[in-house]
């Protein structure tokens, strides 16, 4: 399975579930036009294309287009790449009908296409190229340490986290790990612990040393 350094955004969760399979890679859903009016998921994705980059893969109908259009203005242009996927007609598997334009989406693409795809837009191929060692990833055990789940007041803190982290405050404890380990590595995340801006924010670090 290729590696891709860049964040890869897709429509839905069928569309990830497929390009999982073909790539190893983090991938962000947009849960179709609700992103238009969802502006905690743009901030997101904006700090997303400033820290490690995005690629853009919707489906090749008009709606996805619609989509794509949208996400170009509102992210920078100097961070995002756009991914296409050939016109193909067709229905997916898990549909009685094709849709409305009679084209197969991400979710109907072979792994091959999804790679070539995000080949011709300039996807990093970490497998490729020279790249620094991965980081420590952050686990469900640290968030538990850190008091963010299995405790009676898990849900308050971790609420206290994304305020301050400008994460979008819907996030559930396992969005919040997978944003973590998008936004910082093990070291970064203890810093911003350690360095307590609001007094009483109960977020101490209990990472070992």
């Amino acid at each position: 399975m290729r590696r891709i350094k860049e964040v890869i955004v897709v429509e839905g969760r069928y569309d990830k579930n497929t390009l999982a399979q073909a790539v190893d890679a983090a991938i962000v859903t947009l849960g179709g036009f609700s992103v238009f009016n969802d502006r905690e998921k743009l901030a997101f994705l904006r700090r997303l294309a400033e820290k490690q980059g995005l690629i853009i893969l919707t489906d090749s109908d008009g709606a996805g287009f619609v989509i794509r259009n949208y996400l170009k203005g509102a992210l920078p242009r100097d961070k995002v790449r756009q991914a296409y996927i050939p016109d193909v007609r067709g229905k997916e598997r898990r549909k009685r009908r094709p849709g409305k334009e009679g084209r197969l989406g991400v979710e109907g693409m072979r792994p091959e296409v999804l790679v070539e795809a995000l080949r011709r837009a300039g996807a990093t191929f970490l497998d490729e190229t020279a790249e620094a060692p991965a980081k420590e990833a952050l686990t469900k055990a640290d968030l538990f340490e850190l008091g963010l789940t299995g405790g009676q007041d898990s849900a308050a803190r971790r609420q206290a986290l994304l305020k301050r982290l400008d994460l979008p405050e819907h996030l559930t404890a396992n969005g919040l790990l997978e944003a973590l380990n998008l936004l910082y590595d093990r070291e970064e995340l203890e810093a911003l612990l350690q360095d307590k801006e609001e007094p009483g924010a109960g977020l101490d670090c209990p990472f070992p040393k």
